[in-house]
Formats: structure tokens, sequence, C-alpha cells
């Protein structure tokens, strides 16, 4: 208590103004440091959507911030529930009209016109909002070209599409087909070969105005890469599995035949056959023969009688019998359409093996000829090995350039790769701690250091000796001697300061911590202060 009362009350006054502050800016800290990190919660929305967006969180009770060009943040470890919950609420609406753009307005008083322009309106925004809620995809626009309907089918056109899409990354090929599909699906009439897709950049992601056979071309293209990326990390998972990750380098070629070829065959069977139609006729002819002369007589009516045995009578029958049979025959169409597998070639490159030795030098070690046969039979059966279908596999044994890397646990792995790779969230954060902990330094060596040093260094006291001399006390009750009391006497001097270093300079005697203490003594007594004084005058007077 001493000390502080010796201190008087304007510094006292300033030492309670700088705690204060101290004080503050410790706590200001503290509050930054104990607030959770905040994440984008969402982005690029429209006015009436960030305010519903808004109220809900205020309703919900969730800290958040708001930004320009309607960014909201949210605390980063809730995004995913926030979404959920949002979604489920029907938040963000979009911006896109759906199918309520019927319920606003009287429809009995819209003309055709308009309820035409508002069902195409409704589409396009139906279908915007369905694309938007793929995974990849951020925002998409859909434009549909619907032509009037004809009178005759001659004149008809096919309805077309065009989609813009904002992504996350990059969508395959396989992705932009399902989109294309999803559209033609939901509109009548339309092909999917007739809708062109560009994401954000520029680039043009599916062509409109592509063939049919050209279409078909790409589909097979497709279907050998994703073929041959399938075979491929079958085979590098069999072989990774013998000689380690990623000590092994596997390709694969595969050739597709995509010619539509159309078998016809027909074959009888003589066995199989069967009694369809029988038809038999029967015919009688009898021929008499005359040796005597043609008379006049044997032309009359009664002549025959008296001349019966005077000629040759010739009786004949005839039968004709006919059976139509049915032979059974087969007929048998084979059509193949699509690509056809005809040929594989697999190359499998495998590192050699390495043993450490006890002072740390690896040697490599080639592996053995029935490892590597071993493999090649793991191969074979992978693929689906054909001889007869040329198919080809080729396992040789080299050692790579690199040398066998350490393998990392997945959770050190993904460590590893958020370090690498920070996301623009995480540099901001890193960089305001970095600002706070550069400022808490500053303000402890700059000013909380020496305040504390200031109020824990011993007083020093001048006390009066016997015979009226005047000495100044040190902490342990010693004292400086007359050279010390010189000292101050001087300082209360106008050049009594620069005396006083030229001094310390020259002998080495007067240190820096006693000078500001002798100052802070004629400061805080200056009575006993100009009685040293009188006394020194006094003496060498």
């Amino acid at each position: 208590m001493e000390n502080l009362t010796r201190l008087g009350p304007a510094r006292l006054a300033v030492m309670g103004a700088v705690t204060l502050a101290l004080v503050g800016f410790f706590a200001f800290v503290i509050m930054r440091m104990s607030q959770p990190d905040m994440g984008v919660l969402y982005s690029d929305l429209s006015m009436a959507d960030a305010g519903a967006v808004v109220r809900d969180l205020e309703a919900r009770g969730v800290a958040y911030e708001t930004r320009g060009d309607g960014v909201i943040l949210a605390p980063r470890a809730d995004l995913a529930r926030l979404r959920m919950e949002l979604a489920a609420d029907g938040l963000p609406a979009g911006t896109g009209v759906g199918y309520e753009i019927f319920d606003r307005g009287d429809s009995f008083s819209s003309t055709s016109f308009v309820q035409n322009i508002n069902q195409l309106r409704a589409l396009e925004g139906e279908l915007s909002r369905t694309i938007s809620s793929l995974a990849r995809v951020e925002a998409a626009r859909v434009h549909l070209a619907i032509p009037e309907r004809r009178l005759f089918e001659r004149d008809r056109e096919d309805p077309r599409a065009s989609i813009v899409l904002r992504v996350r990354g990059d969508l395959d090929q396989s992705q932009v087909r399902a989109i294309r599909h999803l559209v033609a699906t939901a509109v009548e009439g339309l092909r999917p070969d007739r809708i062109s897709i560009v994401d954000e950049g520029g680039r043009l992601l599916a062509d409109g105005a592509t063939a049919g056979e050209a279409m078909a071309a790409f589909a097979a293209d497709e279907t050998r890469i994703a073929f041959e990326n399938r075979l491929r990390n079958q085979v590098e998972d069999i072989v990774a599995g013998i000689v380690g990750r990623g000590r092994t380098r596997v390709q694969v070629a595969a050739e597709f035949d995509t010619n539509r070829v159309e078998n016809r065959s027909e074959t009888f069977d003589p066995n199989g056959q069967v009694a369809r139609s029988m038809q038999s006729r029967t015919d009688n002819s009898v021929a008499t023969q005359n040796e005597a002369g043609v008379t006049v007589g044997n032309e009359l009516p009664e002549a025959g009688n008296d001349q019966g045995g005077a000629g040759m009578r010739d009786q004949q029958e005839t039968t004709e019998e006919t059976i139509n049979y049915e032979i059974s025959r087969s007929t048998r169409v084979e059509m193949l359409e699509g690509p056809r597998l005809s040929r594989i070639s697999v190359a499998v490159l495998v590192d050699g093996a390495y043993q450490v030795a006890p002072d740390g030098t690896v040697t490599y070690e080639p592996r053995a000829q029935e490892e590597l046969d071993r493999i090649e039979a793991l191969v074979r059966t992978a693929i689906g090995f054909d001889a007869d279908r040329g198919d080809q596999i080729e396992i040789v044994n080299l050692r790579f350039a690199e040398g066998p890397q350490p393998e990392f646990l997945p959770e050190e792995q993904t460590l590893l790769e958020s370090l690498m790779n920070p996301s623009r969230e995480d540099v901001l954060r890193a960089i305001e701690l970095g600002v706070l902990f550069l400022l808490s330094l500053v303000v402890i060596f700059t000013v909380l250091r020496p305040m504390l040093r200031s109020l824990t260094a011993p007083p020093v006291v001048i006390t009066r000796g016997e015979g009226g001399t005047a000495a100044i006390g040190g902490p342990e009750g010693g004292s400086t001697g007359n050279a010390a009391v010189d000292t101050a006497l001087m300082m209360a001097r106008p050049d009594a300061t620069s005396q006083m270093i030229e001094m310390a300079k020259v002998n080495g005697q007067v240190q820096q911590a006693s000078l500001e203490r002798v100052a802070d003594l004629v400061k805080q007594s200056p009575t006993e202060t100009v009685t040293v004084m009188r006394q020194w005058i006094h003496e060498r007077g």
C-alpha cells in the first residue's frame, strides 16, 4: 500500500487505464478464440431467400453472419444439419419459378398465350430446381424451345433445349448424359441428342446438334474406356496385394466390334414329315374292235346284237393318288448390335523386392519367375482370358525409378491432404489467429512486462545519517554512498542528466537502473532532495 501511495494519483490513473485496456483486449482475444469456426452456409442468394434463411436461423437460435452478395455464414460443424433442416422447410426457394406460378393471379382471365408462356416458365423452373439438386451442380438454368403444333406431320419440328450449369469441379460424361436423359424424359418429344449443355466457363459439355451416329460412336468410346478402367482397377488390386501398393503399373487395351451383324438361317428336318393333304383318282375305260368292215347294217341300231362275236373288246382301269407332305423347318434370325469385345491386351509392370539391412541400406532383389507366373495366372482369371479371341498378357519385372514410399494411414493421409490443400476459410482463420497471437505478444512485452517490473521493483528511499549527511538506501537497507547523492542532486538541475550520462560513460560506475530509481526518488521526495542539495552546497562552500 505504501508503494502505491508513493506512485501518485496521476500514475495510478494511467496504470488503471492501461489495466482496463489490457483486460478488454484479452477479453476480446478470448471471445474471438472461443467463437465457433464459421463456414459458408449459402452463397449467391436472392434478397428474398436470404431474408427467409436469416429469419429461420434466428428462430432456431443459431449464430450466423451475413456478408455481401447473399452470403450467409454459420458454424462449420452444423452446416450439413442446417442445410438438411432448411431444405425440409423449403429454403432456399430459389430464383426460378415453378408450377406455383399458376397459384398467382386469375387463370380465368388469362389468354391462352399467357397460359402457354406460364407453362413453359414453370417447366423450365422445375427442371432447373431438379438439376440443381444434384451433388456437383450448384445452379442450373434451362431454356426450352418447344415449337407450336403444326397441322401436318411433315411440318412438325422437334423441340430443343439448352442448359447452363455452375458446377463444383468437373462433370464426367456419364453425369452429363444423365442430365440430358433427365430433361428429355420430362419434355414430350424431346430427344437427348437435341439438348446442349454449357458450364459457367463456356465449355461445351454436350452438343445438341450432334447426329445419332456420332452419339453412338461417342457412347461406344465411353463403354470401351469404362471397361478398360474397370479391368485395370481389378488387376491393380490383385497385383498390389502381392507386390505392395504403388509397386505396380497396369495398362489395359480393349478392342470392340461396333458393326451391326444380322444372321438368318433355315434348317429342314427330313425325318419330320407330316402329311398335309391326300388326293386319289380312279379312271375306267373300255374299247371294242370289230374285224368286219363298216357297212350300213352295222351302223343300224339293231345291228350290234347280231354281230357281237365278230370283234375284240379291251377294258382299262387307272388309279392316281397324290399325297402332300409338310417338312419341318426352323428359322433363326440373330442380330448383334452395340460394341462387342473382340480382344484384350494387358501389360503389367511390377517392381522387385527391397531388403533393408541393419545399417539402413536398401538392397533391390528381382522377383522370381515362379512368382511372376502366379501373378500371370491371377491376371488371366481376372480378365477372363480367351486364347481363341487373341487376348495377350505381358508381365515384366523391372526396377522402378523411384524407391518405395512409406504408406500412410488413412487418418494421417487425410490430415496431410487437408494441410496441403487448405480451403479459403482455413487460410483466413489461420491469418486471424496469427494476427491475434502477434498482437498479444506485442502487448505483453511492450506494456504488461514493463508495468509488472515497475510494480515489483523495490523502492529507493533517502535516509538522513549521523552528522546531517544524507544517504540513498537500496532494497536491502544499504547505502549507495555520496556518489549516488551527488548524482541525485545533479538530476535536479537542468543539465544534470547530460552530466550524469557522461560520467556513467567515463567511469562505468552508474547504471541505468540506478539512474531511473534516483530520478523517481527526486520526483517523489522533493523536500528531502532540497535538504540534501543545501547540505551539498554548504559542504562545497
